[in-house]
Formats: C-alpha cells, sequence, structure tokens
C-alpha cells in the first residue's frame, strides 16, 4: 500500500503496567525509525500506555521532526521514560493512599506522574490536532459509575452516558493517572466537573447533572485494554500495539464464594478482551480493514517474514510473563521488552499492514538483543 499524504494512521496502546509502556516505546521507536511517528493522526492509550502517550503528548513540541522522523527521539522520549521505568511506584502510592485520609491512591499516583513527568501541565496545552502538525492524544479511564469508557483529549472529556464537555482544564497527570487507576490499588481518581459544561448525553437521566458534577473513575483497561473504540472507523489505518498479559491457566483456582471473584473478573475481562482482538484481527485477515497488531505474546514467526529480526526463542517468550506492576524494570527487561515492541512492530508494519517501509537492520537497545 502507497501512503500519501491524505491517509490517517491511528495508534492504540495497550495497558499492561510498566511491561506496556516498554513495549510501547519500542513500537513508538519503529514507527519513529520508519518515518511513521510524525505521520500518525491520533493516539489510543490505555494504562501503561497512556504512560507512554502521555510522555509523547508533552514532549511532543521538542521533536525535531524531517520526513515523519524525529532525529531527537531517543533523547526526548526514549530516555525519560526509561528513567520512570527505573523507578518503583506503585507500593509506595498504594501505602499513602491507604493511610492518608481524603485522598486517594490515585490522586498520590496523579501527584507523582506531576512531580516526575508531567509538571502542573494542563490536558488542553499539549498539542492539538486541530491547530498544529500533531496526533490527537486520547486517554482511556473506565467510568465506574455509567460502565462506560471515558475519554480524555486535548479538546474535550466523553463520556457515552454523559456527553461532552468541551472545558479540559485538567492536569494531563490526572488523565493518566486515572487511565493507570488499576483497582483495588489505585482506584479511583474522582473527577468533579460543572455539569452546565457538558452537552450530548446518550439519554436524559434525571441523575444525570449528578453523574457530572462527581465522576468516579479507575483503569481504562477494565472496559477496553486495547483503547479501540475512539481508534477504529476513524482513521485509515489502524495498528495496535497490545502489552497485555497472556491469559494465564490456573490450576488450582480459589474456590472459596468471596475469593474466586477475582479469577471470575479476569475471566470476563480476558473475554471481552479476546473478543476484540479477534474481531479486528478477522477484519484484516478479509481486508475490511488496513492495518496491523501484535501483542507481547505474539508469535513473530506467524508473520512469515524472512527478514524479522529475531526468532522466536526462550527470551521472547520469557518477557510474556513478566507481571504487570508499576515495579522498576532493570536495564536487561527494559531492553528486550523495548527491542521485542521493535521487532514486532517492523515485521507487522511490513507483513500485515503491507506499509511501504524498509526492514528494521539493528536494534534500539543494542546492549540487550533478543538472541
Amino acid at each position: 500500500m502507497n501512503l500519501d499524504q491524505q491517509t490517517t494512521i491511528g495508534l492504540a496502546l495497550s495497558g499492561g503496567g510498566f511491561r506496556a509502556t516498554l513495549f510501547g516505546l519500542g513500537s513508538l521507536w519503529r514507527l519513529n525509525d520508519a518515518g511513521l511517528l510524525g505521520r500518525l493522526n491520533r493516539i489510543t492509550s490505555v494504562s501503561g500506555g497512556s504512560i507512554l502517550a502521555g510522555v509523547l503528548a508533552h514532549r511532543w513540541r521538542q521533536l525535531a521532526f524531517d520526513d515523519g522522523r524525529a532525529s531527537n527521539f531517543e533523547q526526548v522520549v526514549a530516555q525519560p521514560v526509561r528513567e520512570f521505568c527505573s523507578h518503583t511506584i506503585d507500593i509506595s502510592t498504594a501505602v499513602l493512599g491507604h493511610l492518608m485520609p481524603f485522598i486517594t491512591a490515585g490522586e498520590f499516583l496523579a501527584r507523582r506522574y506531576d512531580k516526575d513527568l508531567f509538571g502542573a501541565t494542563l490536558l488542553r496545552e499539549i498539542p492539538n490536532s486541530a491547530i498544529e502538525s500533531a496526533p490527537r492524544f486520547i486517554f482511556y479511564a473506565t467510568n465506574m459509575q455509567t460502565g462506560r469508557s471515558f475519554r480524555f483529549s486535548q479538546a474535550y472529556l466523553a463520556d457515552y452516558t454523559l456527553g461532552i464537555s468541551r472545558h479540559s482544564d485538567l492536569l494531563l497527570s490526572t488523565a493518566v493517572a486515572a487511565s493507570s487507576a488499576f483497582p483495588p490499588i489505585f482506584s479511583p481518581v474522582v473527577l468533579h466537573t460543572d455539569p452546565a459544561d457538558w452537552e450530548k448525553p446518550l439519554r436524559d437521566l434525571p441523575n444525570l447533572d449528578n453523574l457530572r458534577q462527581r465522576i468516579v473513575l479507575a483503569d481504562g483497561g477494565i472496559y477496553d485494554n486495547m483503547g479501540l473504540e475512539a481508534l477504529v472507523d476513524k482513521v485509515d489505518i489502524v495498528l495496535v500495539s497490545d502489552a497485555g498479559a497472556p491469559f494465564e491457566i490456573d490450576e488450582s483456582p480459589f474456590e472459596d464464594d468471596l475469593l474466586q471473584l477475582g479469577r471470575v473478573r479476569d475471566i470476563l475481562i480476558d473475554q471481552t478482551r479476546a473478543l476484540r482482538k479477534r474481531w479486528l484481527v478477522g477484519d484484516f485477515a478479509a481486508g475490511r480493514r488496513q492495518g496491523g497488531y501484535w501483542g507481547i505474546g505474539t508469535e513473530i514467526g506467524a508473520y512469515e517474514d524472512a527478514q524479522a529480526l529475531v526468532s522466536d526463542n526462550a527470551v521472547t517468550t520469557r518477557l510474556q510473563s513478566i507481571p504487570t506492576r508499576l515495579k522498576r524494570f532493570e536495564a536487561r527487561d527494559q531492553g528486550q521488552l523495548i527491542n521485542w515492541g521493535y521487532a514486532l512492530t517492523d515485521s507487522a508494519l511490513r507483513t500485515r499492514a503491507r506499509l511501504p517501509i524498509a526492514p528494521a537492520t539493528g536494534w534500539p537497545v543494542g546492549d540487550w538483543p533478543l538472541d
């Protein structure tokens, strides 16, 4: 497929803690090397993917683009992401949230993002695709009251039940924290908005003003771990970088009435995610949609790519089992996750999305090859 200036491209960055942040970083790195990062029109993100998307949005204006490729990507984006993923933030944040009255762990998480990554940047201050050359960034959370996805972007807040608010005077750190507020550790993140700022609700509910005034949010992955709803049918080419952990078989699940509920939750979430994935990949295979999907558990051999950077091996298999945590990643795991995301993106772009790019010739993190 030839790319012209009218062809629109969207990227979805999934959840999965720092594992997703680093795997997604490898995906962005390959897109940049291929001259496609500057061509992206829309980026949706969930949870750990939103940490990465937040850094990209916050630093977009610093990137020196030439024909879609930023020559300073490693310095501006990769290095601060890797530095942030070198620290454990989940334990201290969770403890503070459970010990301090009137402040949730999700709010402490937002403060940590504010301090280490985004400062006091407002959501409406990140680049706006309507008036400058930048993607539309959409950060997904889940509204625990309406049961719908809740979307933060440069220009609006949105929920299918609540409607749309054009007043996005919220901190970028709040949006990223809401997107990554995994229950029960970090959730909820509570927003207070003016009901008068909202319009176009799905239906007129008697308690609509109350629902708009105090909004209770949790991790976007509860509703859609890949962030597809705001991407599919909005762009010509759909790209999905999915670092969600493959579902694990449990030989001895809890049988206690209450303890088994965690397993039930995991099964329900996995089924929803699997259905979305099968539907999307089926559309790709049938030619109904243009794009590519790659996941941390994808076998690179399935792409039948003679120019793939690596073959499936024990190293690539091990990366699937890295826990979903906001915990310090050592240099080896960082490098290998980035390289794995890079290698899969490379093969998927050429063999599935059929984009006219040259094969990758080396690793972005040379100290940690995968073979």
